[in-house]
């Protein structure tokens, strides 16, 4: 496995969040691997990034990558032949999609990957799918007896048609509520409602980025995160916490405000408490069918100590100083060797799946 193919950018919101983490793995990975830098722009449109660029952004110690979109360096994908420039394929034999949030952490990007016939890092269509819907998360974790905060569901027809019905729903969890787009990632059109002449406003705010919002019930509670890793036999990494020094940790606090948030590793909590995060978060993790690797974030009632899983997300913020690499260096497992380790477990599912039959003349049966 020598050709790595760092695919970055993307049509969503956190398009900017991709550039970042792009970067971070690039530096780590120069040098080790031939890498091939592929940019998706806002529209959609695939770039292929100069040969020289990796060499660059490692030199100079570029923070976040760009993307250059000329005409001439447009990548075609074709299914069963992958990635296709001026006619040829690009020689890969891995795709690295740090793609966050809506088509690129969904399933959309993994099930266009499948059909083109390339191995990747990360979880499948199913995990990806099932990870990035934060309701539909909920009710299978409560399927399995997994501790969730109490929640609604409203779509945005079923609100045009009975606005009451979300007063009805908030009242029933009493204030504060998060209002929460169910399908996007990175905290973004999220509002924390305390009083119910607020909760109009949020709606419109989260119905802007999706038709389906949740109603969650708010707690004061610490916010832990675990790293879990693998495909067949996941394990944990020690949880930290993020301390924010916001309402709650947003989108600003995450990115755009140097002091948005204290992370501590490892969270200061007891140690049954810590086995307890991490005996959820592979749970949480199998039974969505996650395979790669993940961030499970958790919410830590203070005044009763419950732990409660929030989401989970496949493809975490990845620059040096986002919680996921830092939990699995703290427990001695490098960034240079977490990355090896995931194009290593990709490679593997690739071939598990190679391996497998879709010509029926082939059951022995027939």
């Amino acid at each position: 496995m020598r050709t790595v193919l760092i695919l970055y950018g993307g049509k969503s919101g956190e398009h900017e969040v991709s550039l970042r983490s792009a970067a971070s793995i690039v530096r780590h990975l120069h040098g080790r691997y031939h890498l091939l830098l592929v940019g998706i722009a806002k529209d959609g449109r695939f770039y292929l990034q100069g040969e020289s660029y990796p060499t660059q952004v490692a030199a100079a110690g570029i923070e976040a990558l760009s993307i250059q979109e000329h005409p001439d360096y447009k990548v075609a994908l074709i299914p069963g032949e992958g990635f296709v420039f001026k006619g040829s394929p690009l020689p890969v034999d891995i795709v690295f999609p740090i793609l966050h949030g809506t088509f690129g952490e969904d399933g959309t990007m993994q099930g266009l990957l499948e059909t083109l016939d390339v191995a990747y890092v990360g979880a499948g269509v199913l995990g990806s799918a099932l990870g990035m819907d934060k309701e539909v998360t909920k009710r299978l974790w409560a399927q399995e007896g997994l501790p969730i905060v109490p929640y609604f569901t409203l779509s945005s027809h079923r609100w045009e048609k009975e606005g009451e019905l979300a007063y009805r729903y908030a009242d029933r969890l009493g204030y504060p509520v998060f209002v929460k787009p169910a399908c996007i990632g990175s905290s973004v059109g999220i509002s924390k409602v305390k009083e119910p002449e607020d909760l109009t406003k949020a709606l419109k705010r989260a119905f802007k980025f999706d038709n389906k919002v949740l109603l969650e019930k708010g707690i004061d509670a610490r916010e832990i995160e675990c790293s879990v890793l693998g495909n067949h036999i996941p394990i944990a990494f020690t949880p930290g916490e993020v301390i924010p020094s916001h309402e709650f940790y947003d989108y600003d606090a995450k990115y755009l405000d140097p002091q948005g948030a204290e992370l501590k590793i490892p969270a200061e909590i007891p140690e049954a408490t810590q086995a307890k995060v991490k005996e959820l978060a592979v749970r949480a993790y199998e039974s969505i069918g996650v395979e790669g690797f993940a961030r499970v974030d958790f919410f830590l009632e203070r005044t009763t100590g419950m732990v409660y899983l929030n989401e989970i997300n496949t493809i975490p913020g990845f620059t040096s100083i986002s919680m996921f690499p830092r939990m699995c260096a703290f427990d001695g497992l490098t960034y240079g060797d977490l990355l090896d380790r995931l194009l290593q477990l990709g490679w593997e599912r690739y071939q598990e799946r190679k391996r497998l039959s879709y010509d029926y003349r082939e059951d022995s049966h027939q």
